[in-house]
């Protein structure tokens, strides 16, 4: 399901991969058609961090990644021919909600186990598509428009410089997006398309490591690691914003 731009300059060249037809859809008609492609997927992808590279390919999702973007599985010490890479650019597009990051902790998880060339030579990238879009109304010389907030902290900093407007309380209307597929084309291109306006965040190892990573990744989605996640849940629960 592929739908592929028409360049074929890696400079410039992305694919993005959107959860469902749906989102598939609005990023198919809000793309720009000669730099960037759209593969949808079915669900969410295969959690592929005890699965053997030999066996992947059984999965016809990580298949059609492989085959769209042009390498094949690989581990860390294994020489790979990036020359048949035929995007510079992949980019993970999922919902703004928790189904979503999950959705992007697994596509991380296939991409740092048996694709680390591609991260370690700075190719993957993650899309941040809005979760609140704001309608403000005119205040002074300024006409009515809206504006696009990825999580509750920027939206309570757009009501905030609102009211600093002098805006009357309530006079603004708040859309929280249930996801990409109901976002119409343009607002995905404005939004989380367009190289001008929109958030993508390069996918770089952080202070940890290699084996820092690959210990937490583990954590996190090893199939015995219950205690392991029960532990990082009693450390850091009390930080994290509920989305419920």
């Amino acid at each position: 399901k592929l739908t592929d731009c028409e360049s074929r300059d890696l400079l410039h060249n992305e694919v993005f991969f959107v959860e469902g037809d749906s989102a598939g859809g609005s990023a198919k008609m809000g793309r720009n058609k000669e730099t960037q492609a759209v593969l949808p997927l079915r669900g969410k992808v295969l959690n592929t961090w005890e699965v053997e590279r030999d066996r992947l390919f059984a999965n016809n999702e990580i298949h059609d990644i492989s085959v769209a973007i042009g390498i094949d599985p690989h581990g860390p010490t294994d020489t790979i021919d990036l020359s048949t890479l035929r995007y510079g650019k992949i980019c993970i597009l999922s919902d703004a909600d928790v189904d979503g990051a999950h959705i992007q902790v697994l596509l991380l998880t296939l991409f740092f186990k048996h694709f680390p060339r591609l991260i370690e030579a700075g190719h993957v990238y993650v899309a941040r598509p809005p979760l609140y879009r704001v309608d403000l109304p005119a205040r002074g010389k300024k006409p009515a428009s809206k504006a696009y907030a990825l999580d509750e902290f920027e939206l309570s900093v757009i009501l905030d410089k609102l009211r600093k407007d002098g805006a009357k309380e309530g006079s603004w209307a708040i859309s929280r997006f249930k996801g990409l597929g109901e976002m119409s084309a343009t607002q995905l291109w404005e939004t989380t398309l367009n190289p001008d306006t929109r958030r993508l965040m390069p996918v770089q190892l952080g202070s940890i490591g290699v084996e820092g990573t690959s210990q937490l990744i583990g954590k996190l989605m090893g199939k015995g690691e219950a205690s392991a996640r029960r532990e990082l849940m009693e450390i850091h629960g009390d930080a994290v914003d509920l989305d419920i």
